[in-house]
């Protein structure tokens, strides 16, 4: 809008014709210019979050370089940290993965399992231990050890029993070869608060430790005899790893832990050793990270699923190597 138009409407004089189409055509050119410069805007951020999404899907599925760098040999590490369960980041699937994947780089002169987990599933530590039994078959010069850092102790242990050797620090946590399966009972506070059990079961044992239940003496032996059988396999597969190192006392399958200076003596573990350290007795001590991160689309849907069963669920999810 020029002066003289400025003037006009500032003192009301509005004689000149044509001045409104003039105006509403400025307003209008004005409306669209600036919603021409919010599209840019918009496209131009859509455009950075696009990128970056891209490119955190770019590390998710290809979170690391695996080796065959110009050719030199390396020490590939695994990740065996957290709970050892099928919904975390140290489950079978991932960890075997991730073995797979070292054993198949050329350059990979030897493997270290960086061991710091309290234990977890059976059945997911059982998986890893087959595995590393059957690549130590497959590649009986390919060396295979873990190293602990903080804690390693009963699943984790399990996995780690597997391994050519153990190292540890003075000062980790190790051992704990046993079985536990918890839960609580709420029939006495039931009772006093007058709350009415309502439960309708087809099949004997069907409501099997139920909370809300008064415990059975047949169940709980039954029980008792799965915990066993489970802690039964622990012990062989531990013995199947260690063989003749392992100096056997009344509580090595106990569930005691033992500092990484005392499992040595007991022959839980071999010697003190840091990754460095052990890549370097390799003669790779280039170290690279071989961790399977899993896939981007579970870890942002994570996984959906539906369970049946309370008794027999609820002991699944108790019963670990922990």
């Amino acid at each position: 809008m020029d002066n003289q138009q400025d003037n006009q409407v500032k003192t009301g004089n509005f004689q000149q014709p044509g001045w409104e189409r003039e105006i509403v055509e400025k307003l209008a050119f004005a409306a669209i210019n600036e919603q021409r410069r919010t599209r840019r805007w918009g496209i131009f951020f859509k455009s950075i979050i696009f990128l970056y999404l891209l490119a955190v899907f770019g590390m998710l599925m290809y979170p690391k370089i695996k080796g065959d760098v110009g050719g030199i040999g390396h020490t590939a590490v695994i990740d065996v940290v957290g709970v050892i369960a099928e919904d975390q980041s140290a489950n079978a699937d991932s960890i075997i993965q991730s073995l797979r994947d070292a054993v198949k780089d050329k350059h990979t002169k030897g493997i270290i399992l960086h061991a710091n987990s309290p234990g977890g599933s059976p059945v997911q530590s059982s998986y890893v231990y087959e595995e590393i039994k059957a690549i130590k078959k497959e590649h009986p010069a390919l060396p295979i050890y873990a190293v602990v850092s903080d804690i390693c102790a009963s699943g984790c242990y399990f996995i780690a029993s597997a391994t050519d050797k153990i190292f540890v620090n003075p000062s980790s946590l190790i051992g704990s070869i046993g079985v536990i399966m918890d839960g609580f009972g709420f029939v006495d506070v039931m009772q006093k608060l007058g709350v009415e059990r309502r439960l309708i079961t087809a099949g004997a044992h069907k409501a099997m430790l139920d909370p809300f239940s008064a415990s059975r003496a047949d169940e709980k032996q039954f029980m008792q005899g799965l915990i066993d059988q489970v802690h039964q396999q622990f012990i062989a597969a531990v013995k199947g790893g260690r063989g003749d190192r392992l100096k056997e006392t009344p509580d090595t399958f106990s569930g005691l832990v033992w500092t990484g200076e005392e499992s040595i003596k007991s022959g839980i573990a071999d010697a003190v050793g840091t990754q460095d350290s052990v890549a370097k007795s390799i003669g790779a001590e280039k170290l690279v990270d071989f961790t399977e991160q899993g896939r981007l689309i579970d870890r942002l849907a994570g996984k959906l699923g539906a369970s049946f069963g309370h008794a027999i669920s609820s002991f699944a999810k108790d019963v670990s190597l922990r």
